[in-house]
């Protein structure tokens, strides 16, 4: 999927292909559970969440796999050990089927995320 034009996060999901929809719907609803107080924005064409105007997570459907942002080089380093075996990029954590979304580790970097600030790459 190349960059989004929807204008809001409603929109972004109905243009994600069949396959991705359930998946990334549900990781919407994990990202509006856990991260309380954020703002959900579209910026960057996908769906962010902002603390104080500052994205802190965010998520994307992109050709080959489903990317979810974590911005905070605090919670990635705390968690490097278990995104060890993951496919990682710089700042994002990548799944190439949704089958294989990891929803209960994405729960628990939502978590450290939402548990206090901390600076973003």
């Amino acid at each position: 999927m190349v960059r989004s034009r929807a204008e809001d996060v409603d929109g972004y999901l109905a243009e994600v292909p069949e396959e991705r929809k359930e998946a990334l719907a549900r990781l919407r609803e994990l990202c509006r559970a856990e991260l309380r107080g954020f703002a959900e924005v579209m910026a960057y064409g996908m769906p962010v969440y902002e603390r104080d105007g500052v994205g802190e997570v965010g998520f994307a459907s992109q050709r080959q796999y489903v990317s979810v942002y974590l911005l905070r080089d605090d919670v990635r380093e705390a968690f490097a050990e278990r995104l060890a075996g993951h496919d990682m990029g710089k700042g994002c954590l990548r799944f190439r089927r949704p089958e294989k979304i990891d929803f209960e580790l994405l729960r628990d970097l939502l978590r450290a995320t939402a548990a206090g600030p901390g600076q973003i790459r």
